[in-house]
Order: C-alpha cells, then sequence, then structure tokens
C-alpha cells in the first residue's frame, strides 16, 4: 500500500495552499536530519517523505493523480494526463531543494558564523568578493587612478566599493534574549610600502539587541580588504531568523498553532505553551473555538526593540481535529444537547 501524504504532513484533503505550506514548515523542522542526529537514518527518510508530500499536494496536477491512483499510480505512469497516451509518472525533488526554498537554507541549524559556539569565521574577505559576483576588493585597486579616463585629464580620488552584506541567522530565543556575537574575519590590509597586502585577522562583536527583528542591519565602517587607491568597503550584517519549531514570529507577536479535538472546542481546554524563555504557560480557554478563533495573550511576545521593557502578543492559533466517524448513538447524543 502506498504513502498517505496527507498523513505524513497531517493535513485533511480538503486543505488549502497555506495550510500546506504551515504543515510543510512545521513537519520539515522537526525531522530536518541535522536535528536528528541520534536517529539521523530515520529523520532522512521521514524528511524525504515529508518534501515529497508536500511537493504532490501543492501541484494540482500531481495531486489529482495521486487522489485517483495513490503513490502507486503517481509513480507508476498511471492516468494519462493532457492527452497523453504515455501517462504521467512522477519523480521527487530533492527534499533538500525543497526545504532552502522556504528556508533559504539547506541547514538553519548551523552555519558559517558558528552561532552556537558565540563564535565563528567568515573566512577571507577577498574570498568573500566572489560570492557577491567580485573578484575580491583588492582587485579594485585600479580605481585611484581614473583620472585620465576618457581624456578628461583631472584626478578623482579613491573610491569606495560597495557595502558587503552577509546574513548572520539568529534563533527566535537569541533575539528574545539577546545576545553577543563575536565574528572573526580574515581581511587583506596593506604592507608598511603601501602598494602590497598582507592578511590580517580581526574579531568584530555584534550586539543582537532583544526585540531585533529579521532585515536589522549592523554595520562595520571601512573593514573591507585594504589596497592601493582604494577606501575599504563597509562590512554588513543583515539579521536573518532561524525557523523555531514552536513558534511563527509576525513583527513583535509569536503565533502559536495547537490542534484541539472537537470536544475540546465546544467545552474548553487549558493549553500549556513553553515560552522562549522557559516558562510554561497554563492558558485557560473557557470560550467556544469555532474555526478562525485566534486566543490573544497581551504581552507574552518578542520585546520591542526600542522599548524592550514592552512586548507583543502571544497569539495562539486552533486547529479543529474533527471526528473520523461517529456511532448513531453519539450522533443522537449530539443532536440532543446541540
Amino acid at each position: 500500500m502506498g504513502k498517505d501524504y496527507y498523513e505524513v504532513l497531517g493535513v485533511s484533503r480538503s486543505a488549502t495552499a497555506d495550510e500546506l505550506k504551515k504543515a510543510y514548515r512545521k513537519k520539515a523542522m522537526q525531522w530536518h536530519p541535522d536535528r536528528n542526529q541520534d536517529q539521523k537514518e530515520m529523520a532522512e527518510e521521514k524528511f524525504k517523505e515529508i518534501g515529497e508530500a508536500y511537493e504532490v499536494l501543492s501541484d494540482s496536477q500531481k495531486k489529482h493523480v495521486y487522489d485517483q491512483y495513490g503513490e502507486e499510480g503517481l509513480k507508476g505512469g498511471m492516468g494519462g494526463m493532457g492527452g497523453s497516451s504515455g501517462g504521467y509518472s512522477f519523480h521527487a525533488s530533492d527534499p533538500s531543494e525543497i526545504f532552502k526554498q522556504f528556508f533559504g537554507t539547506n541547514n538553519p541549524f548551523g552555519g558559517m558564523f558558528g552561532d552556537d559556539d558565540d563564535f565563528g569565521s567568515m573566512g577571507g574577505m577577498g574570498g568573500m568578493g566572489s560570492m557577491f559576483g567580485r573578484s575580491g576588493f583588492g582587485g579594485m585597486g585600479g580605481m585611484g587612478g581614473m583620472g585620465g579616463m576618457g581624456g578628461m585629464g583631472r584626478q578623482r580620488g579613491p573610491r569606495q566599493p560597495p557595502a558587503v552584506v552577509q546574513p548572520i541567522y539568529c534563533t527566535l530565543e537569541e533575539l528574545y534574549k539577546g545576545k553577543t556575537k563575536r565574528i572573526k574575519i580574515t581581511k587583506k590590509v596593506l604592507a608598511e610600502d603601501g602598494q602590497t597586502t598582507k592578511s590580517q585577522d580581526k574579531i568584530l562583536t555584534i550586539k543582537i539587541a532583544r526585540g531585533f527583528r529579521k532585515g536589522t542591519k549592523a554595520r562595520f565602517e571601512k573593514e573591507g580588504d585594504q589596497g592601493p587607491g582604494i577606501i575599504p568597503a563597509d562590512i554588513v550584517f543583515e539579521i536573518n531568523e532561524k525557523p523555531h519549531d514552536r513558534f511563527e514570529r509576525e513583527k513583535n507577536d509569536l503565533i502559536y498553532s495547537r490542534n484541539v479535538t472537537l470536544k475540546e472546542a465546544l467545552t474548553g481546554v487549558t493549553i500549556e505553551v513553553l515560552t522562549l524563555d522557559e516558562r510554561l504557560l497554563r492558558i485557560p480557554v473557557n470560550e467556544v473555538i469555532s474555526p478562525g478563533y485566534i486566543k490573544t495573550v497581551s504581552g507574552e511576545g518578542m520585546p520591542l526593540s526600542k522599548t524592550p521593557e514592552k512586548k507583543g502578543d502571544l497569539k495562539i492559533k486552533f486547529n479543529i481535529v474533527f471526528p473520523r466517524e461517529l456511532s448513531s448513538d453519539q450522533k443522537q447524543a449530539l443532536k440532543n444537547v446541540l
């Protein structure tokens, strides 16, 4: 029997595109192999299944074939499509590429900046230049001598190359509590003769203030490669948020999603939420939970960067899980009380 892609993602057959994306994010984060080193083989298989399930269910053509013929039909070429006599055969994409489309990286749990160690290395600044379509700042040394260009005959001053922008990935916990990161860069500096260069290491310290958002920039002026006739470029680090297994961030609010049974939705439930600073909130929900209902807990979101003593809100979104079937007695009992 083939895989149940709906069960793999934990969604209903009528799931919307947004629901599929949300389910994929949650499951992919849960089973990313780099997060499950103790059971990596199983995690790799799960991760592959999750990517495959999303790829099929998010594509109307693939979903149509799967709904009619199942996994075997999808991969075996059953169900000719678009009038093609040869049928349709599906081959799953690389699950890491699907993950990268969502999160911008194959591995959000590590990176070149050594986030887990609070210390990392950027390598040579000249090498970084190639990442941005340049050959390194040292290669731009001729810019100071442009005075005679085009017969204009006047000397121009040294020019500064564009800033080098690099992402620095932070967890929500780091952005909630604040953190200091130290990054070692290796760059070219002018030697004593003023013409040749040599390599030099330097430590840059970045203070991640509480409440920083994605896109916040830390600029280090003129810390790029030195060279004759040029002004060193600025280095800019841009904050990016690592995906989180419990929360999504919307500006200063935190979004927490929770499945509830139909019984809980109608009669009440207490929701337990582990906060980013490791407090356990017990939130009673006594009102009827209808589809689309959001429970707001004031002051339990992210700190505001300019006034970190103030916080946004925690918003709890509910997914009501309906029973697959009811007995006649259960149906009658519901009719009697509703």
